[in-house]
C-alpha cells in the first residue's frame, strides 16, 4: 500500500497534531498527494504519459481508495493503459478512447455551465479531454462542434448558446482564429486551446498558439498546445464558482 506521511508539524510542540490526516502516500515510484483535495478542492490527477501500465493502475487505484466519494482522473492514456484500466477496474471505471481518459468514482455535483467549442471535428479529441475534465472538476459541460471560421455562419448560429455559458473553451488548430472571433462576439471568460491539427506551416500547433497569444480581442486566456485538461480545470473552477453564487442568490431570493 506504500508508506504514509502525516501532515507537517502544526502542534504547539512542533510535532504533527493528533489525528493529523496523511498527506502523502509513497508508492516507491510515485508519491500520491492526498492533501490536494483539501487544499484546492480537487484531487490529484494522473498524467499517464510516460508511465507504465501498472504504474497508472496503481496510482489511479490509490487515489480512488483515498477519495472513494469523488471522481479521480487519468489523462493521456495510451491504448494498452485504457485496456488495462478497463480490465482492472471493470464497470467502476469510465474509460473513454476519444479523450484518452479514465475516471474512477462518482463525479461531483455540477455547478455552472461550460461550453466547449471546436473549430473542426479534428479537434474533438482535445475537446473530449476538456469535457471530461470539466465534469470531474464539478461543472456542466456541453459541446459545440465544427463551427470554425471557414463557415462563420455556423458559429453565429450558436452565439446565444455560447453567450449563456459561465465559461467557454475554444479549441482550434490551423491558424487558430476561432477564440479571437468568439471573444469579439460574447463577454464570457474564454480559455483558448491551440491544437496540433494543421499542415506544414502550422508547426504542430505553434502557429495557432502564437495567434491566440497575439489576439487583439480582450479576454482571451491561452493554455498549451492540445492541453484540453488545463483548459477544463480553469473553466470548471470559474463556472462552478459562478454557479454556486447564482444558486445561493436564487435560494436567498426564494426565502425573501
Amino acid at each position: 500500500m506504500g508508506t504514509v506521511t502525516s501532515v507537517p508539524a502544526d502542534g504547539p510542540d512542533g510535532r504533527p497534531a493528533a489525528g493529523a490526516r496523511p498527506v502523502v502516500r509513497d508508492l516507491g515510484f510515485a508519491k500520491l498527494d492526498l492533501g490536494r483535495a483539501e487544499r484546492t478542492g480537487d484531487p490529484e490527477v494522473v498524467l499517464a504519459a510516460g508511465k507504465t501500465t501498472d504504474e497508472v493502475v496503481q496510482v489511479l487505484g490509490g487515489l480512488h481508495a483515498e477519495h472513494p466519494d469523488r471522481a479521480v482522473l487519468a489523462t493521456r492514456c495510451a491504448d494498452p493503459v485504457l485496456a488495462a484500466c478497463r480490465e482492472h477496474f471493470g464497470a467502476s471505471g469510465d474509460v473513454d478512447e476519444r479523450s484518452r481518459t479514465v475516471v474512477l468514482g462518482p463525479k461531483p455535483q455540477a455547478h455552472g455551465d461550460v461550453v466547449v467549442v471546436t473549430a473542426g471535428t479534428s479537434d474533438l479529441a482535445v475537446a473530449a479531454e476538456a469535457l471530461t475534465t470539466v465534469a470531474v472538476f464539478g461543472a456542466h459541460g456541453q459541446l459545440v462542434s465544427d463551427v470554425g471560421i471557414a463557415g462563420l455562419h455556423r458559429l453565429l448560429a450558436e452565439r446565444d448558446r455560447i453567450a449563456a455559458a459561465d465559461a467557454v473553451i475554444a479549441v482550434a488548430g490551423m491558424e487558430g482564429a476561432l477564440p479571437s472571433v468568439i471573444a469579439g462576439l460574447v463577454g464570457v471568460p474564454l480559455i483558448a486551446v491551440p491544437t496540433s491539427v494543421g499542415y506544414g506551416a502550422s508547426f504542430g500547433g505553434i502557429a495557432a498558439l502564437l495567434a491566440m497569444l497575439s489576439s487583439c480581442a480582450p479576454g482571451v486566456c491561452v493554455v498549451n498546445i492540445d492541453n484540453g485538461f488545463g483548459a477544463g480545470v480553469a473553466a470548471a473552477r470559474i463556472a462552478r464558482a459562478v454557479g454556486v453564487l447564482r444558486e445561493s442568490a436564487a435560494g436567498d431570493a426564494g426565502n425573501a
